[in-house]
């Protein structure tokens, strides 16, 4: 192919980078990497380090700052830890070759501060990825109770959107909350993804006669997961004798409680497994015939855009979601699943029994789950997406790379 002209240097800022070997949140790999591809210079920083380390990541020059964070942590340790993430991405940078540009990924909200500082000090534009609205999130769910802290945070949240020069939203109902704090911006809308070279469809040696249906979740297990329904559903069906088992993968400020609340309900059909890498994950769905999607009933949370919904369509997993929004609307306009809003319990266990009955309709469900997938949310979409951000002119967008907006 020869060799790539170099572009832009852009250090790009997220506080919790993970690679496909570590598990989690892998967005910020795939893009960071797309761009070094695509000729880009891309230093990225992170925390969650003991010391100071340096390491080449597929062509990505990753700074480790020595910033603890758990998802164990409570509220105000968080906070703490955010803080020291922004203090200490403050004191890196100057030794840094001067960027061009900063891409930032938030949560926190507190990246933006860099952003901020970064622009009064070195006037280096930034653009401002947004995962989660913050701080409404926080607020909604009763993090956060001062109205004066309330009051301070959502000034300064407006003040971070109106200072970049772009903005990316991970979902429309994110694109929307931009669009109302910061009607002056360009604003881009860039979902999450799944990797096809981890997430794809197992086959399984199935019959005609199965007799159980296997349910899992793979993500966070914090407050705003509600991962308690799934353990009030599982405790219904184990009640009323219904043919469902269930399987916990991950790890957060839950997990102690979730275990507590299964071994008090004498769950026999649950069993929790360890937060593990990528791999691992999509041997936890091979297992499955469905995924669960859930989370807390505040409307804030509608806006995400969870990788484990990705993840599970690129496994061919019918989907179980438990709240309304833009995935939802995916999951019913494409046939992926089935709803379990309002902890209907009956009402899911009959749609659930009859796609047990009628295993050709769990397999059309499955099957347009990898269709969607591999037609809206890969990663090379994601990064051309990324690309044209960075620079319409160079990098258009062809038909195909724009068509997911349409399904949003």
């Amino acid at each position: 192919m020869g060799e790539l002209e170099k572009e832009m240097r852009i250090v790009y800022i997220h506080q919790y980078f993970k690679t496909p070997e570590e598990g989690g949140a892998t967005r910020s790999y795939y893009l960071a990497k797309g761009l070094v591809q695509a000729g880009y210079e891309v230093d990225l920083i992170t925390g969650d380090s003991r010391h100071y380390d340096l390491k080449k990541i597929d062509g990505i020059t990753v700074h480790y700052l020595p910033v603890s964070y758990d998802q164990k942590f409570g509220f105000t340790r968080r906070v703490f830890s955010f803080l020291s993430f922004v203090r200490k991405a403050k004191n890196l940078i100057p030794k840094l070759p001067r960027p061009d540009l900063f891409y930032i990924s938030s949560t926190p909200l507190t990246t933006g501060l860099i952003g901020l500082w970064a622009k009064r000090k070195f006037a280096i534009p930034y653009i401002f990825e947004v995962r989660d609205i913050w701080p409404e999130a926080p607020i909604q769910v009763g993090a956060i109770k001062n109205p004066l802290i309330k009051a301070y945070l959502r000034k300064k949240e407006e003040k971070i959107y109106r200072n970049a020069i772009k903005l990316v939203g991970l979902s429309p109902g994110i694109v929307t909350h931009l669009k109302a704090k910061a009607p002056d911006r360009e604003i881009h809308l860039i979902p999450n993804f799944s990797d096809p070279g981890y997430f794809y469809p197992v086959k399984k040696h199935s019959s005609e006669n199965k007799r159980n249906l296997n349910i899992s979740y793979t993500g966070a297990l914090g407050k705003v997961n509600a991962l308690e329904e799934l353990l009030e559903f599982a405790s219904w069906s184990q009640r009323e004798n219904k043919p469902f088992n269930f399987i916990i993968m991950g790890k957060g400020s839950e997990e102690s409680s979730l275990r507590k609340m299964a071994v008090n309900l004498n769950l026999k059909n649950v069993r929790f497994e360890p937060f593990g890498p990528k791999k691992r994950v999509n041997e936890i769905l091979a297992e499955s015939d469905m995924a669960w999607i859930s989370f807390a009933d505040f409307p804030i949370l509608n806006t995400n855009s969870p990788n484990k919904f990705f993840d599970a369509i690129a496994s061919g997993k019918a989907i179980i979601i438990n709240h309304r929004g833009w995935v939802n609307r995916l999951v019913t306009q494409n046939n992926l699943g089935v709803s379990a809003l309002n902890k209907d319990w009956p009402g899911l266990s009959e749609n659930l029994e009859t796609l047990l009955s009628k295993p050709e309709k769990l397999k059309e469900m499955q099957q347009n789950a990898v269709r969607l997938s591999g037609e809206f949310f890969t990663e090379e979409i994601a990064v051309k997406r990324l690309l044209h951000t960075l620079d319409s002119n160079k990098h258009p967008l062809t038909q195909a790379h724009e068509a997911y907006i349409r399904i949003a």
